[in-house]
């Protein structure tokens, strides 16, 4: 998805491999199929700025890209350290957005908070943050801007702490 990762336009993105399923998917897609979709909503403007795009996540220094993930999953997991019923841990999805997330998991009997309220708060508050709710709730790093890290660790530790 070039929204994403590669930080291009949201409705563009980049179908890679090899050349018999690059074929496949494209007798697959408008205007071969009998389906309306995803081949209609990309325009000239945003080929061009996933182009752009593209030329400039190649350029990356993707070590230390990684090196700053690891950092600000980091600040996240410290916040939380101490706060009882509250167990973290950095993971790396193994298949989408394959860099370091925190993962929180909750005993809430001793939080007295379920993991949608958690995120509900989080939504609510100010300023508003998303994470991946569910029991175990996943706070992703890689789309934050800088400072933002230190954001998410004090609103996560204020709705812990009954602070929010």
């Amino acid at each position: 998805s070039g929204g994403k990762g590669i930080r291009g336009p949201q409705s563009a993105g980049l179908l890679l491999g090899r050349k018999d399923l690059i074929a496949a998917a494209r007798a697959n897609a408008s205007p071969n199929g009998n389906a309306i979709g995803r081949g209609m909503k990309v325009n000239k403007e945003e080929m061009l700025g996933m182009l752009v795009a593209l030329e400039r996540f190649v350029k990356l220094d993707h070590s230390a890209l990684d090196r700053e993930y690891q950092r600000r999953a980091n600040v996240v997991l410290e916040s939380l350290d101490g706060i009882k019923g509250v167990t973290a841990s950095i993971t790396v999805p193994e298949v989408a957005n394959h860099v370091p997330h925190v993962k929180i998991a909750l005993d809430t009997a001793v939080t007295g908070i379920t993991g949608p309220e958690v995120s509900q708060r989080l939504r609510e508050g100010t300023p508003s943050i998303g994470v991946r709710p569910g029991d175990e709730l996943l706070v992703g790093v890689w789309m934050m801007e800088p400072g933002e890290d230190k954001i998410v660790a004090r609103r996560l530790k204020e709705v812990f702490t009954k602070k929010a």
